[in-house]
């Protein structure tokens, strides 16, 4: 079902519009979940939780890009539930990866203010449009989707020391342009 129809089935209040959903993008949703939960329960939990916050997020939103409006609710949801379950704690894959761009930006008081947050996020967002398609993938397969290295390299057909060295260059480029934005 086209996602235009699936948004039609929320606005309509269907149950069918989960089910579709569901069909549709679940194992999106999972394996944007699992990647950064690493327990399929906690990840089951965090995609019936992604349908439970579209249906009561559309409406009154009508997202256009159906794929990239669940991912990121699922992305949200996984992250929570991983900070509530880590709270005493500190482990797990996800620090690992926000530990790789930890280098690129410090926190002080400027940034965590909200108008700087959207600034940063800009520059951000314009730095990954501005990478060739393959090395954005890449580093919206590690930094977004929270993929493992070994899964990048296979995804791609890469060495997992070609992945490393390729986010590697990114993130120096990524320093670079938050430095020169001064962000850094």
């Amino acid at each position: 079902m086209e996602d235009e129809r699936i948004v039609s089935l929320y606005w309509e209040r269907s149950e069918q519009a989960i089910a579709e959903t569901s069909s549709k993008y679940g194992k999106y949703c999972y394996t944007i979940a699992y990647n950064i939960l690493s327990s399929p329960e906690d990840a089951e939990e965090s995609v019936n939780d992604t349908y439970m916050d579209a249906w009561n997020s559309i409406p009154p939103h009508k997202p256009s890009v159906l794929s990239s409006f669940l991912g990121k609710i699922t992305r949200r949801l996984s992250i929570d539930r991983w900070r509530r379950a880590h709270a005493e704690k500190r482990g797990g894959a996800m620090i690992w990866v926000l530990d790789e761009l930890e280098e690129c930006i410090t926190e002080n008081g400027s940034v965590e203010e909200e108008l700087e947050k959207r600034r940063l996020a800009e520059v951000i967002n314009d730095f990954v449009a501005s990478l060739p398609k393959t090395e954005q993938k890449v580093f919206l397969c590690r930094y977004w989707y929270m993929d493992h290295i070994e899964s990048i390299g296979r995804q791609f057909g890469f060495s997992e020391s070609k992945v490393k060295s390729m986010l590697m260059r990114t993130r120096q480029k990524l320093k670079a342009t938050l430095e020169k934005e001064g962000f850094a």
